[in-house]
């Protein structure tokens, strides 16, 4: 079985040296994921290049990807566009996705939303999953065509029936919302989670937020902490800060400061205003964490400053029972933790 593949490895360099450009493309592709042969992003390029001259678009498109990413060549937006255009051209969904991608970023190209507009409808009239998302987003935004949320539900539905997690969150969004649909809650829980079964942590939030609410489903607080919690550990701040209020409150979890305290941090550390005004109440009250007016002042200032309003009203407040030196000592780790991008608020 070795030897075999090592003969078919042969043949198959051998069809490429001799310029076949099927080959070269296919060889090109062994190289970049290695397979039969090490990993080599520069031979890949090398091989891909050889049959993109030969206007092989699969070719053409992996080049371009190469160089918008800076694999085997130094990363090159403009040469990248150049490639993808010329797939594209010929038809490439692919390839037509990323430039339309190009053009609504503006990199390698002059920022245009109605080119976009043009690339993504050529990719999702060809079925590409990505590009129906993207074209639906289009429409819902009204960048590059005029806003239409009808025809948007109906380019993300196309996409979330094909299993994608981003079409399916954005579709029970439009649910949920009222928008270019009647409003539907359970269908926009039924959405949420085939997104949120993927993985797709803004569908797992928003599910949470569903159960803890009994919006499309009966209210069950355990099961909104059961998404809260895949969404948190994902990162997601808004998740964090609302796992935080159910420790807080024992909703669906034993009540727990301490845990409550830990959520709120990792939010308030991604700059997210409530979990910021949260942490400053924990201190204040001594909740989770020794009672300190300084840090309750510093993360109410610091939640102020992101437009908590309430943040701002509770510092305010805890300054008739603060002295001078400790109302100037938390404002300057305010300004400590604020200009540090919150790294090492608490230290």
């Amino acid at each position: 079985m070795v030897l075999s593949a090592q003969n078919n490895l042969d043949t198959l360099r051998q069809a490429a040296e001799q310029g076949d450009a099927r080959a070269q493309f296919n060889l090109g592709f062994m190289y970049h994921e290695g397979k039969g042969v090490p990993q080599d992003a520069a031979e890949a390029v090398r091989w891909f290049r050889l049959a993109a001259e030969q206007g092989n678009a699969a070719a053409q498109f992996n080049l371009g990807f190469m160089y918008s990413e800076g694999r085997g060549v130094l990363k090159d937006e403009a040469e990248a566009v150049r490639w993808f255009r010329m797939a594209a051209e010929q038809g490439d969904a692919a390839a037509q996705f990323n430039l339309g991608n190009m053009y609504a970023s503006g990199r390698g190209v002059p920022k245009d939303a109605a080119e976009a507009v043009r690339w993504y409808r050529l990719a999702a009239e060809q079925g590409d999953d990505d590009a129906q998302f993207s074209l639906g987003l289009m429409y819902a935004e009204g960048r590059g065509v005029l806003k239409d949320e009808a025809e948007a539900v109906r380019w993300f539905r196309m996409a979330a029936e094909q299993g994608n997690a981003a079409a399916q969150f954005s579709l029970g969004f439009m649910y949920s919302e009222r928008r270019g649909v009647l409003k539907d809650e359970a269908e926009a829980v039924r959405w949420y989670r085939l997104a949120a079964e993927q993985g797709d942590a803004p569908a797992q939030f928003n599910l949470g937020n569903m159960y803890s609410e009994g919006r499309g489903v009966p209210k069950d607080d355990a099961e909104a902490v059961r998404w809260f919690r895949m969404a948190a550990e994902q990162g997601l701040a808004p998740a964090q800060f609302s796992l935080g209020n159910m420790y807080s409150e024992g909703r669906g979890v034993p009540k727990d400061d301490a845990e409550a305290v830990r959520w709120f941090r990792m939010a308030a550390g991604q700059g997210y205003a409530a979990a910021q005004g949260a942490l400053g109440a924990m201190y204040a009250l001594g909740r989770g964490v020794p009672k300190d007016s300084v840090r309750a002042h510093m993360w109410f200032n610091i939640a102020g400053a992101n437009g908590n309003e309430a943040a701002r009203k509770q510092r305010d407040n805890l300054e008739d029972d603060m002295t001078r030196a400790e109302i100037s000592r938390a404002t300057e780790l305010a300004r400590t933790c604020m200009t540090s991008d919150y790294k090492g608020c608490e230290s």
